[in-house]
């Protein structure tokens, strides 16, 4: 059975920071699970989602990968090829918070690339800033569950520099989601974030009830990360000036050999 061009995720993400203070938090988040080959039957779901054009949820190319509008596969395939993935014309979904009336602003956005059998062969983690920015971290991944490693190489939070290592626990998707960042640097984690979710229709009245119950969700996702940001630097982090962009908008991880189990029940 061929899964909808569109579907939702519904769930938590949780945050915990460890150095030079321990501060955690968590918040609810809805995010979509969209088919880049399928946008036009992702459109014609429901009146209240559109995609490339205004609407009280929608999705737009020029949000993702090169950003343009273009088709977004080309993009993904070639991130993917970089990580030696292959993924013979199999599907990719990305999962990503949507665009809510005029506002879009996505942490993470996760590009999943499928085999022709269904099989997930591989991951793309792109990461935006609130600065604007972006960077694509690729893995080639098997199972229903995978770890993985690469440098850090972009600016995401003022109160860290930009050394040290991602680690990266991902579930493959069924009827839930799990995946958990962390940061590392010299054998010491510093930061987790996790995003755990189950899988939820794509209908008109699911979407009306999510505007209903948070008119502005995506905007609040900003609005949430400032809020966190002045509580820790109240609380005396030290602030970092922005670096220059890497010269290499895509960086490459690495699947670990030994995985870790100290974080499977944040995935699970």
């Amino acid at each position: 059975m061929t899964a909808p061009a569109l579907s939702l995720w519904k769930g938590q993400t949780a945050h915990a920071r460890y150095v030079p203070f321990e501060r955690r938090f968590a918040y609810n988040v809805t995010l979509i699970d969209i088919d880049i080959d399928r946008l036009d039957a992702a459109a014609r779901q429901t009146p209240l989602f559109s995609v490339d054009k205004p609407g009280l949820f929608s999705f737009h190319r020029r949000d993702h990968g090169a950003r343009t509008d273009d088709p977004l596969r080309p993009w993904a395939e070639r991130v993917l090829a970089k990580a030696g993935v292959e993924l013979d014309c199999g599907a990719i979904r990305l999962v990503t918070f949507p665009r809510q009336l005029f506002y879009k602003f996505a942490p993470i956005s996760l590009w999943y690339g499928y085999g022709p059998s269904g099989d997930l062969r591989g991951i793309i983690y792109e990461v935006n800033n609130t600065f604007g920015e972006t960077h694509a971290y690729a893995a080639a991944v098997s199972g229903d569950r995978s770890q993985h490693e690469a440098d850090k190489a972009f600016h995401v939070s003022p109160f860290f520099d930009v050394t040290g290592t991602y680690r990266f626990t991902l579930r493959a998707p069924t009827d839930r989601l799990g995946i958990v960042v962390e940061s590392l640097k010299d054998g010491a984690r510093l930061h987790m974030a996790n995003i755990t979710a189950r899988r939820r229709a794509a209908t008109t009245g699911a979407l009306l009830a999510i505007a209903l119950a948070t008119p502005l969700a995506t905007l609040g996702v900003t609005l949430a990360i400032h809020w966190q940001a002045l509580k820790i630097w109240l609380r005396g982090a030290r602030y970092r000036s922005r670096p220059a962009l890497p010269a290499a908008s895509i960086s490459l991880a690495k699947p670990l050999e030994t995985p870790s189990p100290t974080l499977t029940k944040d995935a699970a």
